[in-house]
């Protein structure tokens, strides 16, 4: 709904601004910017790649989406004006553009679909791809043409991706018989984003329409997610579900499941004894949600990959999922960011990570850890994890108090190639302390980001220094949202430009060299009128890369 911002007049004439729910103008220009941004050359690019206009914006739209239906549930459930939730609009859509940069360009396919061998098979495996071409509504005759490779006889396609097009009633009916005359060779399944736009009656039948026509299907790949499935989503699909005795991946990202749905999930796969990769970011899951997830992990004794990212689990749920992860000694990744699991869930989680010695990957940034859960956690990882690659521990609050303790914990992990720290409270203390420990080792460190640490020029100068010491592989300094003077910006600057490093170092846009957030002085009360350009001006520093 479009809602321009309104001006309320208040006490002595001045004005109660309304910031929230933005207008679907200022909606679109943020989408125009990170568009702009995600397919603009930068530090970034360079090292990811760089994603074409077409698909920068089809991820622009999705990001802001889900930016969007975080800060609008933030404000609905506080007593906020809309300035908090603006700046946590601008937070989340930024956040989301960086682990989409990082993902880089997805493979483009030729004219929709595909005819390729896919070879990380010792068999090779037909691939039928429509994902790549325009996003669009397709209806019965498109359909037809669209997915005619499918029927030429003698096919051997085993791995299908119908995605990226909004199936209506005819389309799915024209693709059911398809799709059931191949079950018996299909062992991979994507079916996410497939019903964008669609009346819930009309998507929920078409859901229904592609399980019956795959149930039965030996797979080991199955991706359901960006269909907003709810719990009767779900239950859409128990005819494939139920028939599932042997996935390997499952991916339900994006998918609105709420408390509901999830036990759904975990009711109706029959078995996850073989399953290695769980993904369910971005849902509405909560604590009992969680619970029912943990329910479903604890029975995944091959796990290996484990998303439970941005899905409001609070305590309850997080100790319960911090739990279940024990059973799942084959662990190699696990991304539970963006959730309230506390110090609690915090400790309860560090005494799991004692038993995965094969942990690669750890994402526990947002967890409101504090310094007690997460020294706790950066304690069981010096006798585990020996390989540990990446590590990510930002927006914990944590202090200089946790220092001895991270200096630690580098000082064992050389094989470290990503280390983020960012959005805590380690100022100078903190980032002179990492700076001394990285400069005499982790010759592997790829990218460190020290950001919004309250850092100053001594800390800056020191972990500067760190990172053009014996780091050949180094790629990104991220030192944004500091308090570093403009002698030292050129300090950092010229030891970079002394080692031939200068183009590690990240946008200093966001750099408060008063380290106040702004002069300190008498509050004025001015009466003011404010429209939407209020609004669209607190977003248009919103920017990734450098761009």
């Amino acid at each position: 709904m479009e809602a321009e911002e309104q001006g309320f007049r208040g006490p002595r004439g001045t004005f109660t601004i309304k910031l929230w729910p933005p207008s679907k103008t200022t909606r679109a220009m943020l989408v125009e910017r990170m568009t702009k941004n995600l397919s603009a050359e930068s530090i970034f690019s360079r090292k990811y790649g760089l994603l074409s206009e077409e698909e920068a914006r089809l991820d622009a739209e999705e990001l802001e989406e889900t930016g969007y239906a975080i800060a609008n549930d933030f404000f609905e459930k506080g007593d906020d004006d809309g300035s908090s939730t603006v700046q946590l609009y601008a937070k989340e859509t930024s956040k989301l553009m960086l682990e989409v940069i990082k993902r880089g360009p997805k493979q483009k396919k030729n004219n929709g679909s595909v005819d390729k061998l896919d070879m990380d098979s010792t068999r090779p495996k037909m691939v039928f791809d429509i994902s790549g071409g325009q996003r669009a509504f397709l209806e019965g005759e498109e359909a037809e043409e669209l997915l005619k490779p499918l029927t030429v006889e003698g096919s051997l396609y085993s791995k299908i991706c119908i995605s990226n097009r909004s199936f209506g009633l005819d389309a799915a009916n024209i693709a059911g018989p398809i799709l059931a005359s191949l079950k018996h060779q299909l062992n991979e399944v994507d079916l996410s984003d497939f019903i964008a736009g669609r009346p819930e009656d009309e998507a929920l039948e078409v859901m229904r329409i592609f399980s019956k026509a795959l149930e039965g299907c030996v797979l080991r790949y199955l991706n359901l997610s960006n269909n907003a499935l709810g719990e009767k989503g779900v239950r859409a699909f128990d005819s494939l579900l139920k028939s599932q005795n042997n996935l390997e991946e499952l991916y339900l990202m994006n998918d609105g499941i709420s408390p509901e749905a999830a036990e759904a999930v975990c009711e109706l796969i029959p078995s996850t004894e073989k399953l290695k990769v769980l993904h369910f970011h971005n849902n509405m899951s909560g604590d009992e949600g969680g619970i029912a997830i943990a329910a479903i992990v604890k029975k995944s004794l091959l796990l290996e990959d484990f998303r439970c990212s941005s899905t409001r689990v609070d305590s309850v749920g997080g100790v319960k999922l911090a739990e279940s992860l024990g059973t799942c000694l084959h662990l190699k990744k696990i991304d539970i960011r963006d959730n309230m699991f506390g110090i609690e869930a915090g400790i309860v989680l560090s005494k799991t990570i004692q038993k995965l010695h094969g942990l690669t990957e750890l994402y526990l940034s947002y967890l409101n850890l504090e310094d007690e859960g997460s020294i706790a956690i950066l304690k069981a990882l010096k006798e585990v994890a020996p390989s540990l690659e990446v590590m990510e521990i930002a927006g914990n609050g944590i202090t200089s108090k946790a220092v001895n303790v991270i200096v630690e914990f580098i000082s064992l992990k050389q094989n470290l190639h990503t280390l983020n720290l960012s959005e805590n409270e380690l100022m100078d203390e903190g980032a002179i302390e990492i700076g001394k420990t990285l400069e005499k080792g982790n010759a592997k460190l790829k990218e460190l980001d020290m950001s919004c640490n309250e850092i100053r020029r001594a800390g800056a100068r020191c972990l500067v220094q760190a990172v053009v010491t014996n780091k050949p592989e180094f790629t990104l300094l991220n030192i944004n949202g500091n308090a570093i003077s403009d002698e030292g910006i050129d300090e950092v600057k010229e030891i970079l430009k002394s080692a031939n490093s200068g183009d590690v170092l990240g946008p200093l846009d966001e750099n408060d060299v008063d380290g106040e957030g702004g002069s300190e002085g008498e509050e004025v009360e001015v009466e003011v009128e404010v429209g939407q350009s209020e609004l669209e001006s607190q977003l248009q520093h919103l920017n990734v890369g450098g761009t």
